[in-house]
């Protein structure tokens, strides 16, 4: 079974919701499942380790977990144009798996809320690929091949899923089309590139 493992920092839930159906649109792949981990606040005690399960919501995110799975999918609110800091403290915390390339060559997406239309929204996108790219990992994106990323007036952008949560109560169709459609893009490759042979060692001489 190919793993893609979901992680997000969600405080009022929007981004929550857009994790669940990033999940949903993964688990309709064949041979995909979807792992769905959050992050920790982070505080003046952050260094130390948190508990594996909070007071509600999925446990939080490992490194063993991150290591081991064949895909990632990131979700954050927006802080100014960026991703929120409890997802950058975990992402900082992974440079033993950037020293010995465990995530290099697996497929990742990145998806985002925000409270106003012009949030910062794709900057924040934008913020959670740039150490996926440092990970050698492959990013994935949504094209205007999608129907509801022509047809949203939400959230929703090339650079992955979105939503506007000052706009309605809840996830719009399109928002969630594409919440799913990402998935299914993420899963649909890691399940491929599962499928290829590895290449064996480099010849000498």
């Amino acid at each position: 079974m190919t793993e893609i493992l979901v992680v997000y920092y969600s405080r009022t839930g929007a981004t929550a919701q857009l994790a669940r159906h990033a999940c949903r649109g993964i688990e309709s792949v064949a041979g995909a499942s979807a792992t769905l981990r959050t992050v920790p606040a982070v505080s003046s005690s952050s260094e130390s380790p948190p508990q594996a399960v909070p007071d509600q919501g999925p446990p939080y995110a490992t490194l063993a977990e991150l290591r081991r799975a064949d895909g990632l999918l990131l979700g954050s609110p927006t802080r100014f144009g960026n991703m929120s800091a409890p997802l950058k403290y975990f992402l900082d915390s992974t440079s033993a798996l950037w020293l010995d390339g465990a995530l290099s060559g697996k497929p990742a997406g990145v998806f985002t809320s925000t409270q106003s239309m012009h949030g910062g929204q794709e900057s924040t996108l934008i913020s959670m690929m740039l150490p996926l790219l440092h990970h050698g990992m492959f990013l994935v994106g949504l094209p205007y091949t999608e129907a509801a990323l022509n047809s949203t007036r939400s959230g929703g952008s090339p650079y992955g899923a979105s939503h506007v949560a000052g706009a309605q109560p809840g996830l719009t169709e399109e928002e969630i089309a594409l919440a799913q459609a990402l998935g299914r893009r993420v899963a649909a490759l890691a399940v491929a590139i599962k499928a290829q042979p590895r290449p064996g060692p480099a010849p000498r001489g």
